[in-house]
């Protein structure tokens, strides 16, 4: 089987927290179902499609700034946990355990930019 985005460690991981997300939204209040929970999904899913899109892109140097984007996103969810947590709708616990699943995905993200960007380079060199 061709491989593709859905195999990159990346992706799974960012997939994961978007799983996680989505069950965690449920039990927020009904008036939070088109404003906070909406923004948390929203945030979580571009993570994921950011970088199956940036996967799809001709050169790396597309896929990089994809990627950039779901840093953003990444970044964006962060912020949203935050007013999830000042609102009461996730203890310090279960904010703890998103932040560091958050962590592991940035970590993941800088990673793949990196790999993308010496690929582009030694790529580069070959031509050369």
């Amino acid at each position: 089987m061709k491989s593709d985005f859905r195999d990159l460690e990346v992706w799974k991981k960012g997939a994961e927290l978007r799983k996680t997300i989505f069950q965690m939204v449920r039990g927020f209040p009904a008036e939070e179902r088109l404003r906070l929970s909406d923004q948390l999904i929203r945030a979580a899913r571009s993570i994921t499609a950011n970088i199956a899109e940036g996967y799809g892109r001709f050169h790396y140097q597309d896929n990089a700034r994809f990627c950039r984007q779901s840093r953003g996103s990444l970044f964006e969810l962060l912020d949203h946990l935050e007013v999830a947590l000042e609102c009461g709708y996730i203890g310090l616990k279960e904010h703890a355990a998103l932040n560091q699943r958050s962590e592991e995905v940035l970590a993941l993200l800088n990673g793949y930019v990196k790999y993308l960007g010496n690929r582009k380079e030694s790529l580069k060199r070959t031509v050369e």
